[in-house]
């Protein structure tokens, strides 16, 4: 018999990603957005820093009629409630379903923070005697998001509804512990959700070189974050963990991590789903692939002063520049080790599309590309190479990037012969880079295969966005994704499935290297006809990770949220 749901009246979510596109967390609320909104219009309200000074966020459109008459009570104050007045703007948030978003400036708390931390010592035990970095400046956005919570609650219960709603906070990572914490002390009555992305001190001990997986099991939390200098991030995710209603986080694999490094199971493993709307079809597809693809070789032209022909392997990688965590490194390992194979039966054009420190777009290159553009012409116009024709951006740290390092390490300088090519992409592709000037889900689009050999990675949005545009790609089981793949397959993921998914430890960097190499020449081989049953493949396990497929699980963790909010007013 399937359990009936308590769903919620009204949800509150914040996150510092929130109209503010940093990583993949604004993929997973910005994707989901739509499909809460479908069932709640209106009632869920996003909760994002008010961090755009100078311009405009691209992704917010102010509407000063929604929600007015609160907008003025939350500029005032409600000094019976304790709630001092704040600095809001309301409107929407431009991603499909259009929620509604409330962006608030946190800078006035600054002055409070001492107090603030005094209290969150004394109430939970929290440290934040060690803190650094971004760590106040998270924390007083938490602690604002949820005043505005508390305000607007406080709204919604004396003017909109009467009685007693059924309410949800979810906050999403340490950076908006507190405001949790605070809710979970201020308004028992809402039931309140955290989800860990990823745990702040296993992302450190992956990110300082020490081995995550073996010795997992031996690690203490505690004790790393005082040898890595993570006390604080540590104890406000720990403490937030284990006095919320309802702790998730993403994937099997970021479950085990958590029951050992905060010493608390996760309650509900909340999987990131994909809304592919937005996913061009039919002779729409076909010809944005097409403008990719010659996007792509058109860049490679202008940059190597060499006509690759629409026959060449398009293969790249992309994500945060986290050197280790994001295989960075094994796919240049793997790119080097295939220059030589002899397997291989096409070019291979290689791109690593990952955020650098950029300076600036090169001129020489934009000036080539200008001439291929008035030109409009297949045949190679350019002889030579520009100088370092590895990298299509400037950066400001040139001699000491840890991919033109490794490329330059092994040699890799494109030259004629090569059969590959390794192109360094080192901007985000908002299709204003002033290079490929198309923005990364029109890029991905133009690839054959994309290749995520993580060592670290909860989730895994790259492989899933790869895959719902029909590419097949490579991952590894240390992903949260890789892992779900294989769950669905029943069996480790081969490329026919449309997901290679490779078995990866600690310490077999050469293997899963080698293992991206050998599957590359294999698709290099590959029949037109094999190739299009894999695309349809990958894209036949992107539509089982769909949010109307995940969703369930989010209702899940509110349905024990609620209830345990509900007991508490009992």
């Amino acid at each position: 018999m399937k359990k009936e749901y308590l769903k919620p009246d009204y949800i509150f979510e914040s996150s510092w990603e929130v109209c503010n596109k940093v990583g993949g967390i604004y993929t997973v609320l910005s994707s989901r957005a739509k499909t809460l909104q479908d069932d709640m219009k209106d009632r869920i309200f996003f909760i994002g820093p008010d961090c755009w000074k100078e311009k405009e966020s691209p992704y917010f459109r102010e509407e000063k009629s929604l929600l007015a008459e609160w907008q003025w009570t939350a500029k005032e104050g409600e000094p019976e409630h304790g709630v001092p007045g704040l600095k809001v703007r309301v409107g929407r948030w431009t991603v499909p379903g259009e929620p509604i978003a409330i962006l608030v400036d946190f800078t006035p708390f600054f002055e409070q923070k001492d107090a603030i931390y005094t209290w969150l010592w004394e109430k939970y035990g929290v440290d934040s005697l060690h803190a650094y970095g971004d760590y106040d400046e998270a924390s007083m956005f938490s602690y604002a998001a949820a005043l505005v919570v508390e305000s607007l609650y406080q709204f919604i219960v004396h003017s909109i509804v009467n009685g007693s709603p059924k309410v949800i906070y979810h906050a999403n990572e340490w950076m908006c512990g507190l405001g949790a914490l605070y809710i979970n002390n201020k308004l028992p009555q809402i039931g309140t959700v955290f989800t860990t992305h990823a745990t702040s001190i296993g992302r450190s001990i992956a990110g300082n070189q020490k081995p995550l997986y073996d010795y997992l099991f031996a690690y203490n939390g505690d004790q790393m974050a005082g040898e890595l200098n993570m006390q604080s991030k540590h104890s406000i995710e720990k403490q937030t963990a284990w006095h919320v209603d309802c702790f998730t986080t993403v994937s099997d694999i970021t479950a085990n991590e958590c029951k050992e490094l905060l010493d608390k199971p996760v309650d509900v493993v909340l999987p990131n789903g994909f809304d592919n709307s937005f996913v061009p079809k039919g002779a729409q597809f076909t010809k944005k692939r097409k403008a990719a693809r010659k996007r792509l070789l058109d860049v490679a032209h202008a940059l190597l002063g060499e006509q690759l022909d629409d026959d060449t392997l398009i293969v790249s990688t992309s994500g945060r520049y986290e050197f280790r965590n994001k295989g960075i490194d094994v796919f240049v390992e793997a790119m080097n080790r295939l220059l030589r194979d002899r397997d291989l039966k096409k070019k291979v054009l290689a791109f690593i599309e990952v955020p650098g420190w950029v300076g600036e777009p090169r001129k020489d290159l934009q000036e080539r590309l200008d001439i291929i553009g008035k030109k409009n012409s297949q045949s190679s116009i350019f002889n030579s190479p520009l100088e370092v024709p590895q990298v299509t951006h400037w950066l400001h740290n040139m001699s000491h990037d840890n991919v033109l390092g490794m490329l330059k390490y092994y040699d890799m300088h494109n030259r004629k012969e090569d059969n590959v090519k390794v192109i360094f992409l080192p901007c985000y592709l908002d299709g204003q880079d002033g290079i490929v000037n198309m923005t990364y889900y029109d890029v991905v689009l133009g690839n054959d295969l994309c290749i995520y050999p993580s060592y670290y990675e909860p989730w895994g949005y790259t492989p899933l966005e790869a895959i719902a545009f029909k590419v097949p790609c490579i991952t590894t089981d240390l992903a949260g994704f890789g892992l779900w793949a294989n769950k669905e397959f029943g069996h480790e993921g081969e490329l026919k499935d449309g997901v290679k998914v490779i078995h990866r430890t600690d310490y077999n960097y050469s293997e899963v290297a080698d293992v991206i190499k050998d599957t590359i020449a294999d698709f290099s081989a590959m029949s037109q006809k094999d190739v299009d049953q894999c695309r349809k493949q990958a894209d036949a396990l992107s539509k089982k990770a769909l949010w109307s497929e995940f969703i369930r699980y989010y209702y899940e963790a509110y349905d024990i949220a609620l209830r345990k909010a509900e007991t508490r007013k009992k």
